[in-house]
């Protein structure tokens, strides 16, 4: 999780918190101000119609996406498929971790 005093960025992944599609991961896309920020996952929210989310309704990660940001900020758009890859990814290296972490408990 990251601290309060930085700010969301684009191409980081984040999980909904509050409202209809909560639980769900997403990656953030577009900043719309200090408030609000643009999700989309490629999948259920594509890259041309992204949800906008106030900040205080998610949890940021401190992940971020290098081609996610790098795609949108050279060219100013990313694939669907690009988004779907790196959700992919990311929550199969955030299991992988929490598998990890069951596997020691701490006593000999």
């Amino acid at each position: 999780m990251i601290d309060s005093d930085s700010g969301p960025r684009i191409g980081q992944f984040v999980v909904i918190s509050r409202g209809r599609d909560a639980g769900q991961c997403a990656i953030i896309v577009r900043l719309a101000d200090e408030r609000f920020v643009f999700l989309a996952d490629g999948d259920k929210r594509k890259f041309d119609c992204p949800k906008k989310k106030n900040i205080q309704h998610l949890r940021l990660f401190d992940q971020v996406s290098p081609e996610v940001q790098n795609s949108i900020i050279d060219t100013g758009r990313v694939t669907n498929g690009k988004l779907r890859f790196a959700l992919t990814k990311f929550l199969n290296e955030r299991l992988s971790e929490k598998e990890k972490g069951d596997e020691f408990d701490g006593e000999r």
